[in-house]
C-alpha cells in the first residue's frame, strides 16, 4: 500500500540525484531551510548514510530520519554521535503480524531488530514520533491497540489515514481507513496505555 511506488520502480540512473547537486543545493540554501528529512525506503540500508549525515550536520542543518527499524545498529550509532534531531520510526503492524501485512519474511533476529529499535527511541532524548498507516483490512483496531502496548509512555503516536490515490499494489486502490469514531475510541484507548498525545492525519 506504498504512496510512493515511483521510489520503488526507480528507473536507475533518470532520477537520481547526484551526491555533490545535492549538497551543492543546501549550501545556496544556508540560512532559507532548517532541517534536511532522510527517507525512504529504508535509508538504515545505506553503507554511507552516517558519513552522508554528518556532511549534513556540518552544514548547520537539522536532520530528521524516517526508518522502519529493522537495522537497530545503525540506528543506536546515529544517536550515539548525536547525528539526529528527530525520528519518525513506522511501526506496521504488531511483532506477531508483521509478515502478514507487509508480505515479507521476518525472521526473529529481525523482529528483535524492531523491538530494540523502539527501545532507542522510547529512551531517546531527541523529539521522535511512532506512526502506523492504518488500513481497513489489514489492521484492526485491535491491532493498533496491540502497538499501543509496545510504544506505552511514548510521547508521541500518530494514526495515518489510509489514502487510495496512489498505491504500489492496485489491489488496495479499493481500500479504506478506520471511520473517525474509531480513530476517536482508537485515541481515547491508547491515552489510556500511557501514551502522551495520539495524532490522526
Amino acid at each position: 500500500y506504498c504512496h510512493n511506488p515511483e521510489l520503488i520502480k526507480m528507473d536507475s540512473l533518470r532520477q537520481r540525484v547526484l551526491e555533490k547537486a545535492f549538497f551543492d543545493f543546501l549550501i545556496s540554501r544556508q540560512g532559507k531551510l532548517d532541517a534536511v528529512v532522510i527517507t525512504g525506503g529504508e535509508p538504515c540500508l545505506q553503507s554511507d548514510l552516517e558519513d552522508f549525515i554528518a556532511k549534513i550536520k556540518e552544514l548547520d542543518f537539522l536532520v530528521k530520519l524516517d526508518t522502519n527499524g529493522t537495522n537497530a545498529e545503525v540506528l543506536e550509532r546515529l544517536l550515539a554521535k548525536h547525528l539526529l534531531n528527530y525520528i519518525a520510526m513506522d511501526i506496521k503492524a504488531p511483532l506477531m503480524r508483521y509478515e502478514e501485512v507487509t508480505g515479507v519474511n521476518f525472521t526473529k533476529a529481525k523482529i528483535k531488530q524492531i523491538q530494540h529499535s523502539i527501545e532507542l527511541v522510547l529512551t531517546s532524548p531527541i523529539p521522535y514520533e511512532f506512526r502506523t498507516t492504518v488500513v481497513a483490512g489489514l489492521l484492526t483496531s485491535n491491532d493498533v491497540l496491540a502497538i499501543g502496548d509496545l510504544i506505552r509512555q511514548a510521547r508521541l503516536y500518530v494514526l495515518q489515514r489510509f489514502h487510495p490515490a496512489k498505491t504500489y499494489q492496485p489491489e488496495f486502490a479499493t481500500s479504506s481507513s478506520f471511520s473517525e469514531e474509531e480513530f476517536q475510541q482508537l485515541t481515547k484507548a491508547l491515552k489510556a496505555k500511557g501514551i502522551h498525545e495520539v495524532l490522526v492525519r
